[in-house]
């Protein structure tokens, strides 16, 4: 070989050198080369931000790429989107990211961002890795959503739990979670006071149950905590902890959510008496306004009612089945509308009328005894205060006359 091939040669060789490192990255590097952190989002300031937000991350220490993998990506424009999310079956997707764009859109939003360094092993990275890869494929990207068992932090939680062979379930499942679905529902919710007792009210008994650790987890800032009771291998036959190192990468700017949920049984009490009160007072000044309180009260209550009964049977929000608050607001209502405007003009109620206001009346009865017999699950206190006082001063204001002035 000629001089001047052997120079064409070397040339070649370090040409091939300086470009293949810049093409290797996260998804072909081995497993010792990669490091795992679990990124953590605080919660946001709109509704759907309020649970906060998760994600893998991936990074290449040879390379220096880094990539964030998240479950939590959705599409308004999708065929039916809102017809879906009102039946329960909302298709979410992961998504793969450079972490410096995903974790700016946090940080410029005020939300808090912190990264947790995982111990796996270059087995565990390198598997994990794949598994990521194979669900970013289109056939398997989409999933069906779950607020409480099927999410984006679930997700999270189980792709790290099976590159680990179970050792996260295992220890979370002994331990007990802090609160219920609804409590932390209602604590993560109540910046949108309207939306979370829309909530708490649409809730049935499936979001009082008592919850362990793992099923806790369903919120990226339970993961996170949780995560720091988790001791793995460390290879030499001793125990390291999951959790190498935890950093705060950028800090909560938005008003932070209480750390318990707010008792609703005052406001909605009082909120029921006051109602109650005008009720009885309209009944004796203010006829007409009587009859026009009176109907709004029965017309909410009645479209309340119709919306948990679809909720419970047709719709997969297996959350909202069962809801005993059936028994204060339900389609009853609606047929006794009429009522108070014949009350109005200073007539009593129809007997069907009379029939109805006492079936519901009766129906309120369950209600109560049910907080008074052991095992009862859903935790409805809030509205049986609310309902209770509005439904006896209709039923006392539509079985009486006027009083003579």
């Amino acid at each position: 070989m000629t001089k001047a091939g052997r120079l064409l040669l070397i040339a070649l060789t370090l040409l091939c050198c300086a470009i293949l490192p810049a093409h290797a990255g996260v998804a072909d590097a081995p497993g010792a080369n990669l490091e795992i952190s679990l990124i953590t989002y605080g919660p946001g300031d709109i509704y759907w931000e309020r649970f906060g937000h998760d994600a893998i991350e991936l990074r290449d220490t040879a390379s220096g790429e880094e990539v964030d993998f998240n479950y939590g990506v959705f599409n308004f424009d999708e065929k039916n989107f809102f017809f879906n999310f009102a039946r329960g079956q909302m298709h979410y997707l992961i998504d793969a990211e450079p972490t410096t764009d995903e974790e700016n859109f946090y940080v410029q939003a005020g939300r808090s961002v912190t990264r947790q360094k995982l111990a796996l092993t270059p087995q565990q990275a390198a598997a994990l890795r794949d598994f990521l890869l194979w669900n970013l494929r289109p056939e398997n990207a989409t999933y069906n959503y779950d607020y409480y068992i099927d999410n984006c932090t679930t997700r999270v939680r189980d792709a790290l739990d099976k590159a680990l062979g179970g050792v996260i379930k295992t220890r979370l499942t002994q331990l007990p979670g802090g609160m219920t679905y609804r409590q932390q529902t209602v604590r993560l919710m109540s910046a949108q006071p309207w939306l979370m007792l829309i909530l708490d009210l649409g809730l049935g008994p499936y979001a009082d149950q008592p919850l362990n650790a793992w099923q806790e987890s369903f919120l990226p800032e339970e993961l996170q905590k949780n995560l720091r009771n988790i001791a793995v291998s460390d290879g030499r036959g001793a125990t390291q902890p999951l959790v190498q190192n935890e950093t705060l990468l950028s800090p909560n700017r938005l008003d932070a959510p209480p750390s318990t949920a707010p008792d609703l049984r005052i406001p909605l009490g009082l909120a029921g008496l006051i109602i109650a009160a005008l009720i009885v007072v309209t009944w004796r000044y203010a006829h007409l306004a009587y009859a026009l309180l009176g109907s709004l009260f029965l017309l909410l209550a009645g479209l309340v009612g119709v919306v948990m009964l679809i909720l419970w049977t047709l719709t997969t929000h297996h959350s909202a089945w069962g809801n005993n608050n059936l028994l204060l607001f339900n389609p009853l209502a609606f047929l006794l509308m009429g009522s108070t405007w014949r009350a109005r003009r200073d007539l009593l109620p129809s007997r069907f009328a009379n029939s109805v206001l006492a079936l519901q009346l009766i129906a309120i009865l369950p209600a109560l005894l049910m907080h008074l017999l052991p095992g009862v699950m859903q935790q409805n206190q809030p509205w049986i205060l609310f309902a209770l006082p509005c439904w006896l001063s209709l039923a006392w204001t539509l079985r009486r006359q006027h009083p003579r002035i």
